[in-house]
């Protein structure tokens, strides 16, 4: 629950509390860009945003910018910055969608084979300036991130906490799931959540997978709601939720038939 510092979250009445650290690490993950707001040098007191690509090294977002960035001469004035990192909500309403925002500075920092591969592998076409002499890494050092998922859950979370959570296992594969079942099996969505949600729909969308189960949207006679469908067991790599959401697949035919 919230205390006077405003820390903390909230819940809806009745439901679980989320481990919102944990959901804050594999959102950073999941994502590959962000607004970055800096402290303007131009116009002093005023915020400056701009889009931000990011790669993640531990728990921190790495910046390859360009010194004649308009961001990264208002970071070499002023550290401090924020970063938003937001999933889309598609077609739905975005205030759905999960957001975190990361408070703390940005600080230059050397240029290392682990460095730069690891910006590669999540930018690879930044391979055509990764070398320019006016571009260089940067790292976002958080002291505070915040984390909303959606209506009724959202919260504070401590930069130790962010530290000792562990990501979903699922984070680096959900966009992969998540297109697959809705291109080849919209079919099979929509049977498992008329057995497991007890949700008549004529179409049925995943938007978000982890660990536990997954999240659709099904277009009923009251409209597109949201639906969280649990899974029976943890899945801890795709090769879990593959053979889970299998199983849910027959259940849900069977008892169809």
């Amino acid at each position: 629950m919230n205390d006077d510092h405003g820390r903390g979250y909230t819940k809806p009445p009745g439901g679980e509390i989320p481990d919102l650290a944990a959901r804050s690490r594999t959102l950073l993950m999941r994502g590959r860009q962000g607004a970055l707001a800096t402290n303007s040098v131009r116009h002093r007191g005023w915020p400056f945003t701009s889009v931000m690509p990011y790669a993640v090294d531990d728990i921190s977002p790495l910046f390859l910018i360009s010194r004649m960035a308009i961001h990264t001469q208002n970071i070499l004035k002023d550290d401090r910055a924020s970063l938003l990192v937001t999933l889309s909500g598609g077609t739905y309403d975005p205030l759905s969608a999960e957001r975190l925002t990361l408070i703390g500075r940005v600080t230059p920092v050397e240029t290392t084979p682990q460095i730069r591969q690891r910006y590669l592998d999540r930018h690879p076409e930044a391979e055509r300036w990764v070398d320019f002499g006016d571009f260089g890494f940067y790292r976002f050092k958080s002291e505070e991130l915040y984390y909303v998922g959606g209506f009724g859950v959202m919260g504070w979370v401590t930069t130790s906490d962010f530290q000792k959570a562990e990501p979903d296992p699922l984070a680096e594969h959900v966009d992969g799931i998540i297109e697959h079942m809705n291109r080849d099996h919209a079919e099979a969505l929509r049977l498992i959540a008329r057995r497991f949600a007890a949700v008549e729909s004529s179409l049925v969308t995943m938007t978000s997978c982890d660990q536990s189960g997954f999240d659709v949207r099904a277009e009923t006679g009251e409209g597109s709601v949201p639906v969280r469908i649990d899974f029976p067991e943890e899945a801890r790599s795709p090769a879990d939720a593959r053979r889970i959401l299998v199983t849910m697949t027959r259940e849900a035919r069977e008892k169809t038939n």
